[in-house]
């Protein structure tokens, strides 16, 4: 169970304003308490032997002379968990091929059984009485492979005659989806006066949070229970899975997450790895930890993006859009996981029209399995993908019209006084004024003062270009949450919420939201969140943490407010509807006599008032924004420099700005990342080459510039008590396009108009002296 640190202050917050992130002080001086920093006294030691091919049959698996290597306990492979009974992990499911069968749901064991289908697949697990002698012993351990054909990427599984990674998914293609008419879309198509046509690449990433996943199982020899400790975004999203796994009750495991270094949607779900600790603990009826190192979180944690857009915008002569014809191919990895299959399926499809109004559409999804490993849920998920095409695809349509795109972007914006809006997908925009937004950001970053700017970069010999980006998000997922709220006679509330912390400042702003609606000190506040024995609820992911867990603390809040004025009036001997509640305490109207809410607590038979409630808010939010990006292009080097990012964001309601701003600015470095720096790069053998922070590009603090950010808070969301959208992935779905198009309009006086990501000094460099 983790209590989140409250803050020394004694006064109170309302929401709204920026209170300072009350968990920071703990975490600066080092009082963390992440899954690696627990004493490993009593525990063994679990290591993993992966695959070095991406396709292989495993033809045989000596670990005789390991098992007498000093200080082993165990090795298993798949046929020890299958000769126990354990069954394989989740994965997509619900879906369709395009022949109309169901979609293939190969199973994912969590040691390869029999065919290894990527580099870093769990082949073996060592386990020894240190870390040491389990990685010693791993290196006696002989796995001879018959190697395979590879499709290792998304073109490669498209071709024609490529490899299979599964047999009951011909082509390679483990689903299908569609969404609108295409016989309206072609009508549309041969009414326009011009059609753009766009190609692009989404490039696959590393989530690379700044924790590795680390997984320790404490087994209770007295009930055979077991406690796992991890740094997970779903403490009962991983529960749930474990008693389909093991064939036990779900009483049978407990699941702890104290602090998080970084969850970014990746350590969302269930992993091989998870499964094998546990199972190990509990054969072995010991304490088992593994730890991993960041080359295994780079090759076996989910990873990122990875898309192939071909797109065709129809559209009038003066730049109306008549209609939108898409085809997304979507790299799934060697399993398909629930998230992995969603994102390009599902997800980024609801924003695929971003901010206008399409009245034709069509779209075409194919996802794929290729010799890679599973993709996962990453910042944005689906949303940066789709928002990057449509407005990569607005600026080259408007190119080619000789519209100016800013104009071309307003002809097309859905107005304010259409909102309530449902999209071609079916979702229901509440709210948005896209064209205030734009105003304002056009405001922000100084828009018509640029070309003074660029004379300026010009004289330096440098190439300026500046980028805009409009967009929208879908937030939400699960809709409903739980919470608890507690009084007790001790002086303390407490709120128990299933929404999880890993690093955003949702405690900060559970607090404040407590602080005001419960009228009392933050000193007298406390947020339990992270113990599936003492909380239940659905976890952080999808930007939901606010919005729907905030609301469930609203909802919360009002219910117990209900509760405990009843008990203070049996205590008063007054109505309900004559007590009056002010600073933690009821008062009869027109007198002096009461109860403090902590006294009455005391006088109950156990010493606290406790009320459970579920809220529902059953529909996404939608936030939404624009950005600005200004760069430096060296043409001697190629080398691209952020010279400033400018972002004016619609979020409802912002509890806290100064979070906002925070998460904002996070989102806006991965985008950077990915527009000039971060791919994984698979070789044709199915390689992962850059599987480590030797090769593989993260933004650094120079990397980034200064970064403007405001919010428009004119548009609070219609369908939630709080009025707030959400907004942790808000900036990695705006940034990327607006980076792109910057560099592209610096090199526009090259002839230069597509470049596919990252934009690295050497495909610049190239680029410029083709």
């Amino acid at each position: 169970m983790t209590e989140l640190a409250t803050t020394p202050n004694p006064t109170k917050s309302k929401t709204g304003s920026s209170l300072r992130r009350v968990e920071d002080a703990h975490l600066i001086l080092g009082k963390g308490r992440f899954t690696d920093n627990r004493p490993a006294v009593g525990q063994l030691h679990l290591h993993f032997i992966r695959s070095y091919l991406a396709h292989g049959r495993i033809a045989s698996i000596d670990k005789e002379e390991a098992l007498q290597s000093e200080g082993v306990i165990a090795i298993y492979t798949v046929e020890d968990l299958l000769a126990d009974g354990v069954k394989p992990l989740p994965i997509a499911g619900g879906y369709k091929r395009p022949d109309g069968k169901p979609m293939a749901q190969p199973e994912w064991h969590a040691l390869a059984n029999g065919v290894v289908r990527y580099v870093g697949e769990a082949v073996v697990a060592v386990v020894a009485e240190s870390q040491a002698q389990a990685v010693d012993a791993a290196q006696l351990v002989e796995i001879e492979y018959d190697e395979l054909p590879v499709a290792g990427n998304l073109a490669a599984a498209s071709a024609p005659g490529a490899p299979l990674v599964w047999e009951d998914a011909p082509n390679n293609i483990v689903a299908q989806k569609t969404f609108g008419d295409e016989a309206t879309v072609a009508e549309a198509f041969v009414k326009a006066h011009h059609v753009t046509k766009l190609e692009l690449t989404n490039n696959r990433l590393v989530g690379n949070a700044m924790e590795p996943r680390t997984v320790i199982c404490e087994y209770d020899k007295n009930s055979g229970r077991r406690t796992i400790r991890i740094g997970h975004q779903h403490p009962h999203g991983l529960l749930g899975t474990l008693p389909g796994i093991f064939g036990e009750k779900a009483e049978n495991f407990h699941v702890i997450v104290e602090d998080i270094g970084g969850g970014f949607g990746v350590k969302a779900m269930t992993y091989p790895e998870d499964v094998v600790v546990i199972y190990a603990s509990g054969k072995l009826k010991s304490n088992i930890r593994w730890r991993g190192s960041r080359t295994e979180d780079f090759q076996a944690t989910g990873h990122g993006r990875d898309q192939i857009n071909h797109a065709e915008l129809a559209c009038s002569a003066d730049g109306k859009i008549l209609g939108m014809r898409l085809h997304n191919l979507g790299n799934l990895g060697a399993f398909p996981t629930g998230a992995g299959a969603a994102i390009p399926l599902e997800v980024g499809p609801k924003v695929s029209t971003s901010v206008y109004h399409i009245p034709a559409y069509y779209l075409v999804t194919d996802a794929y399995a290729t010799h890679t490993a599973p993709l996962a849920a990453y910042r944005g998920a689906g949303r940066p993908e789709a928002v990057y095409l449509m407005e990569r695809l607005m600026e080259k349509a408007a190119d080619e019209l000789g519209v100016d795109p800013i104009e071309m972007r307003r002809k097309n914006f859905i107005p304010v006084d259409a909102m309530p809006y449902t999209n071609p997908l079916g979702e229901v925009y509440d709210s948005g004024d896209f064209n205030t937004v734009l105003d304002l950001i056009l405001e922000q970053a100084d828009w018509n003062g640029f070309e003074v700017r660029k004379a300026e970069s010009a004289e330096k010999g440098k190439l300026r270009g500046r980028g805009l980006s409009c967009y929208i998000e879908w937030t939400g997922a699960v809709w409903s949450e739980d919470v608890t709220m507690e009084a007790s006679g001790a002086g303390k509330f407490t709120c128990y919420s299933g929404t999880q912390a890993m690093g955003q400042g949702i405690e900060t702003a559970y607090l404040q939201l407590l602080s005001e609606k419960m009228d009392l000190p933050l000193e007298q506040l406390n947020v339990v969140q992270g113990d599936t024995d003492v909380v239940k609820g659905n976890g952080s992911y999808g930007s939901r943490s606010l919005y729907i867990g905030g609301s469930a603390i609203h909802e919360g809040v009002l219910k117990f407010m209900e509760s405990a004025k009843k008990l203070a009036a049996e205590n008063l001997e007054a109505s309900p509807e004559d007590l009056v509640y002010q600073e933690g305490r009821f008062e009869v109207v027109g007198t002096n006599v009461g109860i403090g809410l902590f006294e009455l607590a005391l006088q109950q038979p156990e010493q606290k008032i406790e009320v459970s409630s579920s809220t529902t808010i059953p529909v996404a939010s939608w936030p939404n924004g624009a950005q600005v990006a200004e760069v430096e292009v060296d043409p001697e080097t190629g080398m691209v420099k952020m010279v400033s990012l400018t972002a004016v964001d619609d979020v409802g309601n912002a509890v806290n700005p100064m979070l906002v701003a925070g998460q904002v600015h996070g989102g806006m470095a991965q985008s950077v990342g990915q527009a000039l720096l971060e791919r994984t790069i698979y070789d044709d053998s199915g390689q992962f080459i850059n599987s480590t922070f030797l090769d593989y590009a993260m933004p650094r603090a120079d990397d980034m510039p200064p970064i403007q950010t405001d919010l428009f808070r004119e548009q609070p969301c219609r369908t939630n008590p709080l009025g707030s959208k959400g907004v942790g992935e808000l900036g990695t779905v705006g940034a990327t396009p607006a980076v792109v198009n910057a560099v592209l309009d610096a090199l526009r006086e090259h002839g230069i108009k597509h470049l596919e990501m990252p934009l690295t000094p050497q495909s610049v460099w190239a680029a410029l002296n083709s």
